[in-house]
């Protein structure tokens, strides 16, 4: 079997081997059994699903919450001529049924990703049991875990999942996660025993570094012109990523924005720029960097703080995944402080202000109380905030903790291109004669660019089209709505407004409740995971010591590269040296008094640098020196 796994990762993916730790989580589930899989950013946790769901007959079912992940990785296992398929929201329940129905009579199929919320429609449960799936893979499984810091309620529905293919294993995947949710992970997706693989979070090629500065911008500047190659610079919001860009570009650096409200159009010209180096800078809020594989960025900048130690140590961990020399840096100023303090009071808004948003909603959307479940509706956020007169970062997290309550569910990166389907067969369409010669020529361009438009539907590029029947996007929209008037092909436009489905039944607003799991316990952890970050910034320890610690990775140790382990401590060495040479010394005479002269070769540490060590403690009395010289440990 081991001989199969490397030849279906030579024939698809081209490697010679497997990085370490995805051999023994591929011969796990294998072996039928229930595996988490702890990996960082750019680890390769998609391989070890893949291979061993190619290994066998059936179906992947692969739970992910990112749709524009899901896409991305469709595409992917396609140009690698792998049958996949996606189910998510925004899809018409025609796409839906018709994907369905080639993974259940398909046998080439061999991968369908959907969305959890999904898992919440009984008929789509239904469907599942027609298909032989051969492996449940659950991507950013923290989401499960109500200790997580991104949980999704709708996650909690594989567990139903799990009692219709009992026999099917389980892998379950994410780049982060403190020893609570690891425990907890298991436990939602009934492990039938605790199973776990870690593979370190360190990361020896990526440098981390804190600056304290006042002109943020003008110290992003210096870090540009002092380090070679392309980079990320997060920021939170979306004004910010423009007008970073300009001030770049105004500074002779090629840079360009990102952010969810952009349309797939100008995502993927922005994207590509970028991934080809035509734009060696993006600035971007934590909506970009999902699902694109650039191994070569040598730098991502946090203008702003965080909300947590795990979005930073995600997005930091896009950088240098080719393994070699990168920088993740953190710039910080003393008001960084209070404004994430502050977040805390947005990200919670009062109960109060939740319900009556809520209220807002079901008026907005014309969703009668008593009805709605299963619904999905386009949302235009800003026409709420304005006709509400709500600020839109308020309704934004009300849409969170509606969700997390379990009332709706809210997908914000919904970006659907336009798509087709052929309803009539090759033969019928060479005889339709009632077409134009340029709707004929529309039809011959479409077949002649697009693949599989007989089978399911594909998306296509109204301008793109355009370019080539040399006419206007308008004039191809029009003639591809008369087709679709005539039956020849069904035709969905392009959608880009975030999706609103309602889990339940709009209910009067005084029957919502919020229970202490759902809000104040919420609130109290996400406060913890603040201050973790403040900590991160402002605390004088090892970066990757810090960070380590904090998913509990047993005895890490400093760096030696971070700007902590750099810095010049007042013996005239590196902090990284002075603690190293200090934690051999304490350990030595804690274990045997001994005499300054013999100290260097008990440790083999240069003379020099462990005296200068020596009069540090002894100066500062944590150590003393007995009448017969020898140096023992202080005693508390």
């Amino acid at each position: 079997m081991a001989d199969l796994f490397h030849e279906i990762l030579k024939k698809y993916w081209g490697y010679d081997s497997f990085r370490p730790l995805q051999e023994d989580i591929i011969k796990s589930v294998a072996a039928g059994n229930d595996t988490l899989a702890l990996m960082p950013t750019g680890g390769g946790k998609s391989i070890t699903f893949q291979v061993p769901a190619m290994a066998k007959p059936g179906v992947c079912l692969v739970i992910t919450p990112l749709i524009a992940l899901m896409k991305d990785q469709v595409e992917n296992l396609r140009q690698r001529g792998i049958k996949a398929y996606a189910i998510y929201t925004g899809m018409t329940q025609a796409e839906v049924a018709l994907n369905l129905d080639n993974c259940v009579n398909d046998p080439d199929t061999k991968f369908l990703y959907c969305s959890p919320e999904r898992l919440c429609s009984e008929t789509f449960i239904a469907r599942l049991k027609s298909i032989n799936i051969n492996l449940l893979a659950i991507d950013e499984s923290h989401c499960i875990s109500q200790w997580g810091y991104d949980f999704r309620p709708a996650y909690l529905q594989i567990a139903k999942i799990r009692e219709v293919m009992p026999d099917v294993p389980v892998l379950a995947v994410t780049a982060t996660a403190t020893p609570q949710v690891v425990d907890d992970i298991q436990y939602r997706l009934n492990f039938k025993r605790k199973n776990v693989f870690r593979k370190s979070f360190e990361r020896k090629n990526l440098i981390y570094l804190v600056r304290e500065v006042d002109d943020k911008y003008r110290y992003m500047l210096r870090i540009m012109d002092n380090l070679k190659g392309t980079g990320i610079v997060y920021v939170r919001n979306r004004l910010k990523t423009k007008e970073i860009s300009e001030f770049l570009q105004q500074n002779g650096v090629s840079a360009d924005f990102y952010h969810a409200g952009l349309t797939t159009a100008e995502r993927d010209l922005k994207q590509n720029a970028w991934k080809t180096g035509e734009t060696r800078v993006i600035v971007a809020t934590n909506a970009f960097g999902m699902g694109i594989d650039k191994p070569d960025v040598r730098f991502v900048i946090h203008i702003d703080l965080p909300d947590t130690l795990e979005a930073y140590f995600q997005e930091a961990g896009r950088a240098g995944r080719d393994e070699k020399q990168a920088f993740a840096i953190l710039l910080y100023h003393k008001s960084d402080k209070a404004r994430l303090e502050q977040r805390t009071v947005q990200t919670f808004p009062p109960i109060e202000v939740i319900k009556q948003f809520y209220d807002n909603l079901g008026s907005f959307l014309q969703v009668p109380i008593g009805e709605g479940k299963g619904r999905s509706f386009n949302f235009d956020m800003a026409l709420f905030a304005k006709n509400y007169r709500m600020n839109i970062l308020i309704a934004h997290n009300c849409l969170k903790l509606l969700q997390q309550g379990g009332y709706i569910n809210y997908s914000e990166d919904v970006n659907n291109p336009s798509r087709i389907l052929f309803t009539v067969g090759r033969d019928d369409l060479y005889n339709y004669k009632e077409g134009t010669e340029q709707e004929e020529n529309l039809i011959k361009t479409i077949l002649r660019t697009t693949t599989g438009v007989f089978t399911e539907y594909r998306p296509i590029d109204e301008g793109e089209l355009a370019r080539h029947l040399n006419c206007t996007r308008d004039t191809v929209y029009e003639i591809l709505k008369k087709l679709s008037r005539y039956n020849i092909i069904s035709y969905i436009p392009q959608s880009s407004m975030p999706q609103i489905m309602y889990v339940e039944e709009r209910l009067p607003v005084q029957s919502l409740y919020f229970g202490p799991d759902q809000y104040l316990n919420r609130r109290k952890l996400y406060e913890q995971k603040i201050n973790a970050v403040i900590e991160y910034a402002t605390k004088f320890e090892c970066r990757v010591k810090q960070l380590l610690s904090y998913f509990d990775s047993e005895g890490a140790e400093m760096c030696g590269t971070c700007d902590v382990c750099t810095h010049k401590h007042e013996t005239d060495m590196s902090e990284f040296d002075f603690q190293s040479i200090r934690a051999l010394i304490e350990e030595s005479i804690t274990a045997a008094p001994a005499l300054p002269d013999t100290l260097p070769d008990l440790i083999h540490k240069p003379q020099a640098k462990v005296c200068r060590v020596v009069r540090w403690l002894l100066d500062n009395n944590l150590i003393v020196q007995s009448e017969d010289n020898l140096l023992k440990m202080k005693q508390l």
